[in-house]
């Protein structure tokens, strides 16, 4: 499998010991990133990128998941999710590396580096990749409104939309009635 990698400054050498291990399973690696220690670095770029390669060979037919990580993995998260077609999770366990590809088919992992020892962080990542997406109508249907909210910005229909009789709406906050 083709794994896409990213980080920041704060995961640079975890980066380097990765890159050997995934390499020793089999993988081919795609490091987008840094390349050198620079502590006011920009991790954002490194990480859209390896989340624009990953979508681009997912398209491609290509079998690829990314890895991104900086000191807690939150805005390597975010900065991958904002590219079309990725669903990355912040994983912090062996159960969320689990759920994160079964139920949400995710095809990125971010990981705080600061947050975990380089084994436990390899850990999740293997378990990641090992982990099929389980197909479940459920999950497929959830995904399928993640996607349709992204293409074009809408929303499957809210149940509670129909308000109760009396026209009340149920959700509406009065800051008079306290």
């Amino acid at each position: 499998m083709r794994i896409h990698i990213a980080t920041d400054h704060a995961g640079l050498e975890f980066s380097t010991q990765l890159q050997h291990h995934l390499a020793g399973a089999g993988h081919e690696i795609v490091d987008h990133g840094p390349i050198d220690y620079e502590p006011l670095d920009d991790y954002p770029a490194f990480c859209i990128r390896a989340a624009q390669a990953v979508v681009r060979d997912q398209a491609a037919g290509i079998e690829t998941l990314g890895v991104v990580f900086g000191g807690s993995g939150n805005g390597e998260q975010i900065s991958a999710n904002k590219v079309p077609g990725v669903r990355a999770a912040l994983v912090w366990s062996i159960a969320t590396a689990e759920l994160a590809r079964e139920h949400n088919d995710a095809n990125v992992i971010a990981i705080g580096a600061r947050q975990h020892t380089f084994d436990e962080a390899a850990a999740f990542i293997d378990r990641f990749i090992a982990t099929p997406f389980s197909n479940e109508e459920r999950h497929v249907r959830r995904i399928a409104q993640i996607a349709a909210f992204e293409a074009d910005g809408s929303l499957a229909p809210d149940p509670r939309a129909a308000a109760p009789s009396g026209g009340e709406d149920v959700d509406a906050f009065d800051p008079e009635a306290g």
